[in-house]
């Protein structure tokens, strides 16, 4: 079989001939830059000192270009959108250092200066005249978010303060996904993961919005958690309208990259903590669930597109109404939360969902564990999810900083050993 062949067997629940294997296919299973650096190195992939681009520098993720995707043997390729989470384009690359010394290549837009005190500052659009919207503390390897809350006055609260992000599709983005979608079809033989935006709802790591000039609405991260409950019909009013613009752009973004792409990011809406739901089925049910409906049986009426959702933490209470609200695909799927037991998942939900993730414990086997722990659990996890396809092999979130890379290789040798069926 061809990856994409391998991925789309997998996806409706067929054995293909090998378990699938995705690293870098979006913005939560990729791996962070000085690992991806490390990675390469131990590949022998470039000489010492070669720079690594950053893909996705909110996170800081590296590319996983086509020819580690070779050496690893990854069946997975993104389709990213034309910005970045700080609302400029990678593009115009030019040499940086991390703080721990790793080359890399960052977009003209990314600030390069740090602050008297070591930090890094980002800008939305990389327009310095105005507040910066992400911090990298000094020695770090990702930035944060900088909440740019406005005081809030419920007697001024408009959907449109909330809703200025949620925009029809551009011209340029139109061309662009277009392009990508077309390029990575003909040039590859993997599948495509694409990343659209604009559904998911409620989704914390964009509700500070951070590529926007001047946010307004409810922005901080607290008052936003706080307001599903205590503005909750406001809230629902955002999602109505993130809702009618996302409909009429999956209509025009289908209509120019068509059925090349394999599955579609739907959501990253977090709705588990590591003991349990983050919020009651009832409230998912009540707040959430008819937009995940509306969006994924557009989805499935009109394209041959897979639904993924990203959402960490125990969610097994919520996995059914997933199930209900049309989504095909489940991620990280996180084994070491409660009740996220793989075996169960499989034998409950195996035949309605894709688990594409929970193949290695990021939290803390992969990082903290020995490479023959690494590589009992990836062999266990592999017999857990395996059987009647269904399962796309990849770590529970993205792959950190810091990880030994003996450890990393012991992951990606003992998955190449026993994914054959």
């Amino acid at each position: 079989m061809t990856s994409r062949e391998r991925v789309i067997a997998s996806l409706n629940h067929r054995e293909p001939d090998r378990v699938p294997f995705d690293l870098g296919g979006s913005a939560v299973t990729g791996m962070q830059v000085s690992t991806v650096y490390r990675l390469r190195q131990a590949l022998g992939l470039d000489p010492p000192g070669t720079p690594v681009k950053v893909v996705e520098p909110y996170q800081m993720l590296g590319e996983i270009a086509p020819d580690l995707m070779d050496a690893i043997g990854i069946d997975v390729v993104c389709l990213w959108g034309r910005k970045t989470m700080f609302g400029f384009e990678n593009k115009e690359w030019k040499e940086w250092q991390l703080f721990d010394g790793t080359p890399v290549l960052v977009p003209a837009a990314f600030n390069t200066e740090p602050e008297p005190n070591g930090d890094i500052l980002m800008y939305p659009e990389g327009d310095r005249s105005i507040a910066p919207s992400g911090r990298m503390p000094k020695d770090g390897y990702y930035f944060d978010a900088i909440v740019r809350q406005e005081p809030i006055d419920d007697e001024r609260l408009r959907v449109e303060d909330n809703t200025e992000e949620f925009a029809p599709v551009s011209e340029a983005d139109l061309l662009h996904f277009k392009y990508h979608a077309e390029r990575l079809y003909a040039q590859t033989d993997r599948a495509i993961l694409a990343t659209f935006g604009g559904t998911a709802f409620g989704d914390i790591a964009l509700v500070p919005a951070m590529w926007l000039r001047h946010p307004r609405g409810i922005r901080d991260i607290e008052e936003w958690y706080v307001s599903t409950v205590t503005r909750k019909e406001y809230v629902r009013s955002i999602f109505e309208r993130q809702c009618e613009v996302a409909l009429q752009n999956l209509a025009r973004i289908h209509e120019v990259v068509g059925e090349r792409v394999a599955a579609v990011f739907t959501t990253g809406t977090d709705f588990g903590t590591q003991c349990g739901p983050f919020i009651s089925v009832a409230a998912y049910r009540d707040l959430y669930q008819p937009f995940h409906k509306e969006v994924n049986g557009w989805i499935h009426k009109n394209t041959t597109w897979k639904s993924f959702i990203h959402s960490c933490g125990s969610v097994y209470q919520l996995i059914p109404h997933f199930v209900e609200s049309g989504f095909d695909i489940l991620n990280p799927v996180q084994c070491s939360a409660t009740d996220m037991e793989p075996a169960r998942l499989k034998s409950r939900f195996g035949d309605a969902l894709t688990f594409w993730g929970g193949s290695i414990d990021t939290q803390r086997t992969l990082p903290f564990g020995t490479p023959e722990q690494v590589a009992e659990e990836v062999r266990a996890r592999v017999e857990s999810f395996r059987a009647g396809g269904g399962y796309v092999f990849n770590a529970i979130h993205n792959v950190q900083a810091g990880v030994p890379i003996k450890n990393l290789m012991a992951m990606i040798e003992t998955f190449n050993e026993c994914r054959e069926y």
